[in-house]
Formats: C-alpha cells, structure tokens, sequence
C-alpha cells in the first residue's frame, strides 16, 4: 500500500470540515479457535451478534495481521497497528504508553514497568489479576509499597484494578519480562525477569511478597474466598515514546472511549480527546450501554471515534469461553447496534469491527495470528456476504499484511 492518505470526504476545504463519519470498534481479544464447548464453533462463530453480521454481510470483511513477524503478541502492540501506526517505528515498551494516560512525566533516561496485582499459587502462576481486585484495595497496597520501598529513584503509581506502574529514575536496564496474563500455570521460577537490572526487580517482586502475605486486605480476601494479591508483577518496561499527531497524518479528529490505560495512553499519544465512561471497567462488568451512547454522542463533535472494550480479552484469560461469547452479544447489542444505526443518519460514513489479537480461551494467552475485520459504509462493497467469523474472513482471500495499513484502507480506499 501507499503512503498513507485521506479519504476525500474528509479534506479540508476552504477551512470547513465535511460531514464524513468513522467508527472503529474493538473488541480485544475477541478472535479465537474453534471451541468444543461450542460445536467447534468459535466465540464469533457461536455468538448472537446481528448488527456485526449485518456490517459483515452489507460491506466486506478480511483478515488483518497486527502484529508483525518477531515482535510479541501483546494489545500495545496490536492496537497501535490498528490506530494506523507502524509497530515497528514506534514501539518502545508497553509501560511508557500507559505513562501518558496517567500524566506521569518521564525523562530521556527513565524507564518505567507495568506493575501487576497477581496472585501466585503453588509457585504458578494464578491470576494476572488477583482476581480482579478492587481500585480501592489495590490504592491502598500500592500506597503502602510506596511508603515501605519508594525514594527518590524508584516510585509506585496506583492505578485501576490490577494495573499499576513503577517508574525508575535515571536507570539502566536491559532486561527480558513475562507477561503474567499469557503464562497463566507457569511455574515463576521461570518467568521471572533476565538480564541487565533484573536483579533489583526480582528483589522488589520478593519484598511485596512478604509485605503482602499477612495484610488485612489478603486477610479479608482470603477469607471470602478469593484470589488474593500475593506479589506484585514487573514487566512491559520502556522509556518514553513519541508518536505523530493522527490529525496531521490523515487530517482527521478522533476520540477513544476505552477503560483501560495502554488505550488512553494510545490515544492521548497521537492528539485524540479520551472519553471517560462511567462504569467503565475494563472487564465484562463494564458499562456497554454507556459506551454506545457516549460514541453517539461524540459522533456529533468528531470525525472519528474509537471505541475499545477489553472484556472478551479478560473472559480469555479466564478460560472461560461462555463469559467471552457473552461479552461479544453484549458488545452487538449495546454497542455495535446503536452507533451502527446512528451513524448511517450522516451524508457519508464508515464503521469497523476489528479485534486486535486472538486470545484463544483455551491457552488464555494472546497469540499473534490475523484476526477477522468487517467493515460497511459510503463507497464500500464485499466479495462475501456472510456472517464475521474467522473461517469467512479467510475465504475472501483479503488480507492486509502489515496491520497498521487498515487505517489507511478504511479511511480512504
């Protein structure tokens, strides 16, 4: 493909703007294997999502690789293929993007880690998540980490559920992490962090441990029967990055609705406005309906909006398949549906369904293979009209190789 460009529907002319309307909808990890618990069907395939096969079979559908050939299988990496940014050129570590989200400021030298709650469990592995932990627990473990360990090279930054971040100052690492969601009944003995600096690290993993065994918040969770938060989890390191403004590229303004900060960070990387969603949880509990009707919302004040819902990727990591199918049917009914009807109402648009990554229920790890898209609207026309599904996408023989490049089509082909 070329360089990338603008549709012409959304050029400036004579300082005015004109009328053309995107959405592009992710819902992460929503691709998949065939699944015996549904016929050998996939989540896609088994899910009851109308408004998805609608865009599918009125417009076309394809597969799209997000992640390039040696680089890892992670959203951050994924998701800056779909917002049309080359991985390659832009990718310095997942931790620095989610940074910009909580307006940490970093200099040249910095390097900052992704800070996970996990609970680890006969020496495995558990839970990425320490089964989900509320944000007011985990402030306070976070806090409490700060006042026993922090100075003034190294401090902790409480964030949302699980997700935090630790963030060294003037430091020097060289250093391979794990991602303790894709290696979930892993002895750590192998996961833990190699290289220049791991050390320390290993050593801070260690004290947490200690720290966390006999507090009252792991007290009161073990006793109502959930997973507690027994270590803290360091990897995703990287030092400050840089991306171009999407305006200036495509000449387009755009907003995220998202609830998790590797998005936001994202989003706030390359000019966009974030909009905050009440409820919002970055699992499956999170406000679908309210993500819809805010999407309709900023429709009105912005050409293109991207909207991301983590929960069929959370449902993944769970291995649990049911979970996944319903995050997908409640993604279409309260998501898709709305804006897909609102949005027909302006002159010219497009929409798009895209996962990043296939998350298979069955490994509860992310993978790196092409995952499905569909996309309908103003100038748009398919080989297939089916149902999306992974089986259907690879059938069109339309495959964009290099991920970052489906903006460019979207926007302007």
């Amino acid at each position: 493909m070329q360089q990338a460009g603008v549709h012409k529907n959304c050029q400036y002319t004579g300082g005015q703007r004109l009328t053309a309307k995107y959405v592009i909808i992710v819902p992460d990890g929503a691709a998949d294997e065939p699944i015996e618990q549904f016929g050998n069907k996939t989540a896609l395939e088994a899910a009851q999502k109308p408004n998805i096969d609608e865009i599918s079979i009125m417009g076309k559908q394809g597969i799209v690789r997000t992640i390039p050939e040696g680089m890892e299988a992670g959203s951050d990496i994924a998701q800056m293929s779909l917002l049309g940014y080359d991985p390659r050129r832009y990718y310095s570590g997942r931790a620095p993007i989610e940074a910009v989200a909580r307006n940490i400021e970093l200099s040249e030298q910095d390097w900052v880690f992704r800070c996970n709650l996990v609970t680890i469990s006969d020496g495995k592995m558990a839970d990425h998540s320490a089964g989900h932990i509320t944000t007011k627990e985990a402030t306070t473990l976070i806090e409490e980490l700060n006042e026993q360990f922090a100075d003034e090279r190294m401090r902790f930054y409480p964030g949302v559920s699980y997700r935090h971040l630790l963030v060294f100052k003037d430091a020097d690492f060289d250093v391979r992490t794990y991602p303790p969601h894709d290696f979930i009944g892993t002895p750590i003995d192998k996961l833990l962090p190699r290289g220049k600096g791991a050390d320390a690290l290993i050593e801070l993993m260690a004290h947490s441990q200690h720290f966390f065994v006999d507090h009252d918040i792991n007290k009161v969770r073990r006793d109502l029967d959930e997973n507690e938060a027994s270590s803290i989890w360091l990897w995703g390191q990287g030092k400050k990055t840089q991306m171009k403004s999407f305006e200036e590229r495509f000449g387009i303004k755009g907003a995220a609705i998202t609830a998790v900060d590797l998005v936001k960070g994202l989003a706030m990387l390359i000019g966009f406005d974030v909009i905050n969603v009440p409820g919002a949880t970055g699992f499956v509990d999170t406000n679908y309906a309210g993500k819809g009707a805010a999407a309709i919302e900023a429709m009105k004040k912005y050409d293109l909006v991207f909207i991301h819902i983590e929960a069929p990727d959370e449902a993944s990591h769970s291995g649990n398949a049911a979970m996944k199918k319903k995050a997908i049917e409640q993604i279409d009914k309260h998501i898709v549906g709305p804006v897909f009807d609102a949005i027909r109402k302006y002159p010219e648009w497009r929409i798009l369904i895209a996962p990043d990554h296939p998350t298979p229920v069955r490994t509860c790890a992310h993978s790196a293979e092409a995952v499905p898209f569909a996309m309908a609207g103003t100038a748009i026309t398919g080989v297939l009209h089916q149902p999306l599904s992974e089986a259907n996408a690879e059938k069109t023989g339309f495959k964009i190789e290099s991920g970052f490049e489906l903006m460019e089509y979207f926007l302007k082909s």
